[in-house]
């Protein structure tokens, strides 16, 4: 896909202080959310680029209060005048994410961005405290449920910004190219043989195909999550487009950061074969400021970014059918429905 945006000739070596310089005018005065942020990560850098900006309100949501209290302090040091909150939020467990919603709420009334960067990536089965696949769960439900709850602060945005400029980012990975949705089996607990065909994984390179006895396939899992990140942005704008909010989603590209802490070395070994290019922090920041800021994407283009440009997902990721099935399981895993 070669849709062209307000500048074809940013790529991977790009900065994300370069485009938020550029797109300054998006920033300044408005309210941005981040989830994700700690130390010496993209979400940091995120964080760092918009506040270079001026924003009127930058809200850090993230689970560790001293690693969002680091991220602050560096703001502030180089950003003094930028008004930054911070709100403890675990997607792993639901009641956390209502009760950060609520309190963001409490913030403000009105969300320009929101940019949902938070994300972990495990080869070890783990659970979130309502029993879900944790990678699934907290990649995606957890955000699902987090961005619904925010829809009314986004549309009081909306109906005074130019429409397309409210938006919502996901972080998403070429990864999703690894699995589709297992919508009969989204905790990833049958065996190959009992998982129907069009839901099962793409075939694995040796270096992916590491299980734990019982048959869990952490990348697969993580394919699985990063679909539904892409999926989750196709829901979204087939609900709010003519609503003046846009939703895309973003590949920020290799960057060794702590969405990787959980792998064991030769988990490590196989993500470090997976691209001769490794961005540095402000490198990965600046796909994401793209998606978040560029005029060219008010209009839709597309639904995900990759080194700067609109990029082609695979089918199973982009399918509007597939967003729907999506959507009604996310709303049943939440308990939850919503209107939009």
């Amino acid at each position: 896909m070669t849709t062209t945006l307000t500048h074809p000739e940013w790529d991977k070596e790009t900065g994300g202080l370069e485009v938020a310089k550029t797109f300054a005018e998006r920033i300044r005065g408005k309210n941005v959310l981040i989830t994700g942020v700690s130390p010496e990560s993209i979400g940091s850098s995120i964080a760092l680029s918009i506040a270079s900006q001026s924003p009127a309100l930058l809200i850090l949501a993230s689970r560790t209060q001293h690693k969002l209290d680091e991220v602050v302090k560096s703001i502030k040091d180089a950003y003094p005048d930028t008004h930054v909150k911070t709100v403890l939020l675990d997607l792993m467990s639901q009641d956390s994410v209502k009760a950060a919603a609520a309190e963001v709420a409490q913030l403000t009334n009105r969300l320009d961005l929101v940019i949902n960067n938070a994300g972990f990536m495990s080869q070890k089965r783990q659970w979130t405290r309502e029993g879900i696949e944790g990678q699934f769960g907290a990649n995606h439900i957890g955000h699902f449920l987090f961005t619904n709850l925010l829809i009314p602060q986004l549309l009081t945005s909306a109906s005074s910004n130019a429409t397309g400029a409210t938006r919502v980012i996901n972080l998403t990975s070429l990864g999703h190219r690894l699995s589709p949705i297992r919508f009969s089996d989204y905790n990833l607990e049958k065996l190959g043989d009992e998982v129907p065909p069009e839901e099962m994984h793409a075939p694995l390179p040796p270096m992916f195909q590491q299980s734990t006895d019982d048959g869990y396939i952490g990348f697969v899992a993580y394919g699985q999550a990063k679909t539904a990140n892409i999926l989750f942005s196709v829901a979204l704008n087939e609900r709010l487009s003519g609503k003046g909010v846009a939703s895309y989603a973003v590949h920020p590209g290799s960057i060794w950061t702590g969405l990787s802490r959980d792998l064991d070395p030769d988990g490590e070994a196989a993500i470090r074969k997976t691209s001769p290019f490794w961005k540095n922090h402000d490198q990965g920041a600046a796909t994401v400021l793209v998606a978040a800021l560029d005029p060219a994407l008010d209009e839709p283009k597309g639904v995900l970014l990759h080194d700067c440009q609109i990029f082609g997902a695979a089918p199973h990721a982009t399918d509007p059918k597939v967003a729907e099935r999506l959507w009604a399981l996310s709303e049943k895993l939440v308990q939850q429905k919503f209107k939009l």
